[in-house]
């Protein structure tokens, strides 16, 4: 699969130098479930994608249905609200409607069954693309086309008003807004991750924020980062819960549009970045599709495997751009995912960034997740211009 963007043959210019999942065997009648081998389930968990002729009325209709069919287990006060079965979130993405939560096999039999369903997938979890934790040179590499050198590389050439009026939303653990780099832009969204708070308990979406829009540490140092907490405080979380994050960018990108229309003004466009990965996930991969369908540039994370980035979502999404992570020396790093699903290399090693913790707390970590957010920002940088 080769993958083609207007934007990441931009970015190759400014700043490059340097398996689908398995369906099970099914018997007639029984819509496919798919669950990739490269992706840790998580048990009883599936997503549920529906057919694309079906109304709104249809699919309130279907997921009535599926409610009354788990009533009577619900009924038992005993079960953890969280694993009880059920539906636990509704998608109404563009390209991509459905519903994701906790079944039985009996349940999952009569979902299967449906001929409202067009595929069920195993729900799995997902990791933030970090590699390793140890100025940020990264923002002098994306502004000069050649190769750094000790002229060049402490120099970030930048317009002052890069990212003025964009908003990036990061799909990630959640940001540090509090923190002096974001001088009051950062913004939290919306949380999926079921249980946790509206912080960032991790860091690493904080460091990709500040990546992105942090005064020092940004590409796009007037950008609007927005958090939208897709994984928990360690790090990891349920795919469902990040079809569940693009799925609420993608309405308040819409949203957004659709104010400024009223109102007479021009809508310069929207970002986001996911640092984040899995197995092959069909369903990942529509959702991110849908993003960029709707007019969100997305960048995502090759990840950190030293292998095929096709054999993992959403860096396998035909629509987004896939970002590797390259060294100060413009090579591949040495565990950055490759292949034809990689659209760009930025650079991912020892980069310097936010933090969480204190309002002026930094760390200095590897990974693609650092590389994704420099395309990211810079992406935020050339719509606001």
């Amino acid at each position: 699969m080769v993958k083609t963007s207007i934007l990441a043959s931009a970015i190759l210019l400014l700043a490059a130098s340097a398996v689908s999942a398995y369906p099970t065997s099914m018997d007639d009648g029984l819509a496919p479930l798919y669950h990739s081998p490269e992706a840790e389930a998580i048990a009883n968990g599936y997503i549920v994608v529906l057919k694309d002729h079906l109304d709104t009325n249809q699919v309130r209709t279907h997921c009535n249905d599926i409610g009354r069919y788990s009533k009577r287990d619900l009924m038992d006060d005993r079960l953890d609200p969280l694993t009880a079965p059920g539906i636990k979130l509704t998608y109404d993405l563009p390209g991509l409607k459905g519903y994701s939560g906790q079944f039985d096999d009996a349940m999952l039999e009569h979902i299967r069954r449906s001929p409202d369903v067009a595929y069920v997938e195993r729900d799995t979890m997902m990791y933030a693309s970090e590699l390793q934790r140890g100025a940020p040179w990264g923002l002098s590499r994306i502004s000069h086309r050649d190769a750094l050198t000790l002229r060049t590389f402490s120099k970030y050439t930048y317009n002052e008003d890069g990212g003025k009026g964009i908003k990036v939303y990061v799909i990630d653990t959640g940001i540090n807004t509090e923190h002096v780099d974001f001088e009051g832009r950062a913004e939290w969204g919306a949380t999926l991750a079921e249980g946790d708070p509206d912080v960032d308990g991790n860091g690493h979406g904080s460091h990709c924020s500040g990546t992105i829009a942090g005064k020092k540490y940004g590409v796009a140092k007037k950008a609007h980062p927005v958090a939208v907490k897709v994984l928990s405080s360690n790090g990891s979380g349920k795919n469902s819960w990040v079809i569940g994050g693009v799925d609420w960018a993608i309405q308040r990108h819409e949203l957004d549009a659709s104010n400024a229309k009223k109102e007479g003004r021009r809508y310069k466009g929207a970002v986001a970045n996911m640092s984040l990965g899995g197995g092959k996930s069909r369903a990942l991969d529509e959702a991110v599709n849908s993003a960029v369908d709707s007019g969100i540039v997305f960048a995502v994370a090759a990840g950190n495997d030293n292998r095929d980035a096709c054999n993992y979502s959403p860096a396998a999404s035909e629509l987004a751009i896939t970002v590797g992570a390259s060294d100060i020396s413009d090579n591949r790093a040495y565990f950055s995912n490759y292949g034809t699903c990689v659209d760009v290399f930025a650079p991912g090693l020892n980069i310097l960034s936010v933090w969480t913790g204190s309002k002026t707390a930094t760390n200095t970590i590897s990974g693609t997740s650092m590389a994704s957010p420099h395309v990211a920002g810079l992406a935020a940088y050339f719509l606001s211009l």
